[in-house]
């Protein structure tokens, strides 16, 4: 704890701090219950992409031993055009996918395998899955960080500023207490011995 000056400015300083603190603290508060909220919808999306991302997978291995030979399908599902822009959740801006496009490419009909067609659509959704997927975690993580920061400043309100500013008023107000008894009772004894 800092030391104080025992003065009524100093009290004022304190009754404004605490007065402060108590005005933004329940803004911190309701931004950390947003961010945590938001942080436990973002978990589920990114299960969920991971999940989709597992079933396409598990449904190319039924049918991936038809590709015995080696066949480069990435060309096919090349990304052409990948837009994202910012939102803001919480004050904190996140990136946010607008548009996912592929560059139009189609291989010979006649030279390659009819099954090539599904592998470069399965190829293209696994793309975009995981694409989305790396926006999501990249939101997590910002907000995660702005979570952290937020919950640090609560918790030096809550558990710091707030207590020792309280603490600082009554040690002023004591002090102040025992300054005007120590002058009445100075008045006293001089009214006596002039008496």
């Amino acid at each position: 704890m800092a030391k104080i000056k025992l003065t009524k400015n100093e009290l004022k300083a304190q009754r404004d701090a605490l007065a402060r603190f108590n005005r933004y603290l329940p803004t911190l508060q309701l931004k950390k219950q947003q961010l945590q909220m938001e942080m436990r919808r973002l978990d589920q999306a990114i299960m969920e992409k991971r999940d989709e991302e597992q079933e396409a997978r598990a449904k190319l291995s039924s049918w991936i031993q038809l590709y015995s030979e080696p066949v480069d399908l990435a060309p096919f599902a090349e990304v052409s055009t990948l837009d994202t822009s910012l939102g803001n959740i919480a004050g904190v801006n996140i990136p946010v996918l607008e548009k996912l496009d592929f560059k139009p490419a189609l291989p010979d009909l006649f030279d390659t395998d009819p099954w090539v067609d599904e592998g470069i659509r399965v190829l293209k959704q696994l793309t975009r899955l995981r694409v989305e997927r790396k926006i999501l975690e990249e939101q997590h993580r910002l907000l995660g960080e702005e979570l952290r920061t937020t919950t640090q400043r609560v918790n030096l309100f809550e558990k710091v500023k707030i207590p020792e500013a309280r603490e600082n008023i009554r040690v002023i107000r004591i002090f102040m207490g025992d300054q005007q008894t120590a002058a009445v009772a100075r008045s006293k004894i001089a009214k006596g011995k002039s008496a």
